[in-house]
C-alpha cells in the first residue's frame, strides 16, 4: 500500500482526534464563574434583562451581556456602539461557555451596526476564548430585567421591518418576571406564579437539604405556596416552587430570604448529620420530580 493511503489514514484520524475533541460535552459550561447561578437563569427562562459584564481584559471597552437579542442573534453592536452578546441563541456545541466566549471576542472588534447571527461552533477549540478566560472569575452579574425588548433599538435609529416584526413578537412572548434575590427569579404565568431559583451548590447536596427542609415541614415558603419540583440546568439543580399568582412579586422576597437561611443550615448541617430512612425516602421522592435542561 502506497505512501498515498498511509497519509489518508493519518489524517482521518487526526480529523477523528479533533472531533473528539470538540465533542466533548460540557455539562456545567459556567463553573468557576461567581456569576454561574445568573449566567442559567438568564440562558434559560429570564425573558429580557441585561447585564453589564466584568471582562478580564479589554481595555476601555464595554460590553453588555443580553438574555436574547434580535432573531436570537449572537452578538450585535447597536447603531451607537454599544456591545452586546446574546444567551438564548438557536445552536450551540458540546461547550456554551466557548459559544458565548467567542461572540464576545467577535463583539469587542464588531463596528456598529454589526450582528453575529449565530454563535462559531465549528472552529477547533483554541485558548483562551470560553467566558472563564475573559471574564473576571470572581465578578457578580447584577442583571436588569426589563418590561419589553426596547432596549434592542437606541433613541436615534429606526428598526427595520425585519426587527420591528422580531421585537413585537419577542414583546407579545413576555411573561412578567421579577428577580427578588440572587438567582432567584418570580415569573407570572397565569392561572400560577412561581419562584425559579438557580442554586449554586453541588446539586446533590440541595437535594438532600430539600429533603431534609421537606421532612420538618420547611419546604414551602408560607401560605398559598407549595414545591413544585426542580429542573437541572447546565450542571445546577434549578428548585421550583408554585406561588399564589394574586400575590405581588415583592411579598415573596421575605419568605424566600427565610427560605434561604434555612435551605443553608440544612447544608451545613449534612456533613455531622446524614440524611435519616424518612430524609432520604423524601430524596428519593424529590428525585423523581426532576427533569434536565441542556
Amino acid at each position: 500500500m502506497g505512501k498515498g493511503s498511509r497519509k489518508a489514514r493519518t489524517e482521518r484520524r487526526a480529523e477523528g482526534r479533533r472531533r473528539k475533541v470538540r465533542d466533548v460535552f460540557v455539562g456545567r459550561p459556567f463553573e468557576g464563574l461567581a456569576a454561574e447561578p445568573e449566567l442559567i437563569a438568564l440562558r434559560e427562562f429570564v425573558p429580557s434583562a441585561t447585564a453589564p459584564l466584568t471582562l478580564a481584559d479589554a481595555g476601555d471597552k464595554q460590553v453588555t451581556l443580553a438574555s436574547v437579542l434580535p432573531g436570537a442573534a449572537a452578538a450585535m453592536v447597536r447603531a451607537d456602539g454599544e456591545r452586546f452578546v446574546g444567551l438564548q441563541v438557536q445552536t450551540r456545541s458540546s461547550d456554551v461557555s466557548r459559544d458565548v466566549g467567542r461572540s464576545l471576542r467577535w463583539v469587542l472588534d464588531a463596528e456598529p451596526g454589526a450582528v453575529l447571527a449565530a454563535p462559531d461552533t465549528t472552529s477547533e477549540p483554541s485558548e483562551h476564548e470560553r467566558l472563564q478566560d475573559l471574564l473576571v472569575a470572581d465578578a457578580e452579574l447584577e442583571p436588569q430585567l426589563h418590561e419589553d425588548f426596547s432596549w434592542w433599538m437606541d433613541a436615534d435609529t429606526e428598526p427595520t421591518s425585519e426587527v420591528a416584526l422580531s421585537l413585537e413578537r419577542a414583546n407579545e412572548a413576555i411573561k412578567p418576571t421579577e428577580r427578588i434575590g440572587p438567582a432567584a427569579y418570580w415569573v407570572d404565568a397565569g392561572e400560577k406564579a412561581h419562584l425559579r431559583w438557580v442554586r449554586q451548590e453541588d446539586e446533590n447536596e440541595v437535594l438532600k437539604a430539600l429533603a431534609r427542609l421537606s421532612v420538618r415541614g420547611e419546604l414551602a415558603l408560607g401560605e398559598e405556596s407549595r414545591y413544585a419540583g426542580s429542573f437541572r440546568a447546565h450542571g445546577l439543580l434549578v428548585p421550583v416552587w408554585d406561588l399564589d399568582p394574586d400575590a405581588h412579586a415583592r411579598e415573596w422576597v421575605e419568605p424566600a430570604k427565610q427560605l434561604g437561611a434555612r435551605l443553608e443550615e440544612a447544608l451545613v448541617s449534612l456533613a455531622e448529620q446524614p440524611l435519616d430512612a424518612a430524609e432520604r425516602r423524601a430524596r428519593d421522592g424529590l428525585i423523581g420530580r426532576q427533569f434536565t435542561l441542556r
